[in-house]
């Protein structure tokens, strides 16, 4: 197996005239946080979508745990997604089903053999993990939207992947909400001990839970390595970005970013 659990080499995807995304290469460090970045309309959902395996590239590869996921037969892509979790931009939660049915709907999916007392057990378990203890039987359209986050995230996490991806997890919250999202990503990941990969048009929360940046600018990858690394860039396009939301240290100084002073 691959050390880096995604490895994209070379990839290319066009839609009719539209070039998605143009010759991109990087590996995600095992056991990280990946931060993808962009203006809208740059690629980075489509490159979310390549590594679950629902778009195929028109040229390269999209490797996940050593499968290819564009050329593999469909029981090793189904075998793959059983490692992955995802936490989607809407939450796509079910409002016909509880909240505790909701977080245990990839168990039945992918772990038949689990009694019904297993899974609410590892549903309860979860619940605890993102703070909505008690919850099971909560109907999910009483939820408020920062719970329905963490409904979602309790989802992505239930059947204990080793690679979680989420889609503008802070769409849609009060900044405040924000926050205890990205603490809670933080935490998760020091519990877990597992790879995320998140797509984000949060900058400040990019801040908080990244160790590595990647960003996209017209389906090409224009910036790529540790956070630190990052913020310290000279690509104008990629101090343009961040500096919009932060106040960035010079290219080649030490220092790391900072929110401007109120």
């Amino acid at each position: 197996m691959d050390e880096a659990p995604v490895r994209l080499v070379n990839v290319h995807k066009r839609f009719g005239s539209l070039v998605v995304l143009d010759g991109v290469s990087f590996d995600i460090p095992l056991g990280q946080t990946t931060a993808i970045i962009g203006p809208s309309g740059t690629g980075k959902s489509v490159m979310l979508k390549h590594i679950v395996g629902l778009i195929r590239p028109d040229q390269g590869e999209v490797r996940v745990f050593g499968t290819d996921m564009a050329r593999a037969p469909e029981r090793d892509v189904y075998a793959v997604r059983r490692r992955l979790g995802m936490l989607f931009q809407d939450g796509a939660l079910f409002d016909s089903l509880s909240t505790g049915d909701n977080i245990a709907f990839p168990l039945k999916q992918h772990f038949p053999q689990l009694s019904e007392r297993e899974r609410r057990e590892r549903v309860e378990e979860v619940l605890e993990m993102v703070e909505l203890p008690g919850l099971y039987d909560r109907p999910t359209p009483a939820l408020s939207g920062g719970q329905r986050k963490r409904v979602g995230l309790a989802r992505a996490i239930v059947t204990r992947p080793e690679l979680v991806l989420f889609d503008e997890p802070n769409s849609g919250l009060d900044p405040m909400t924000s926050d205890a999202i990205d603490a809670l990503i933080g935490h998760l990941k020091e519990t877990l001990h597992v790879t995320f990969v998140v797509i984000t048009h949060d900058i400040v929360g990019t801040i908080n839970v990244a160790d590595h940046i990647a960003m996209l600018y017209q389906g090409k990858l224009v910036a790529w390595g540790p956070k630190d690394e990052v913020v310290r860039s000279d690509q104008e396009i990629v101090r343009r970005f961040l500096g919009r939301n932060l106040v960035l240290p010079e290219p080649g100084t030490v220092g790391p970013a900072r929110l401007p002073s109120m």
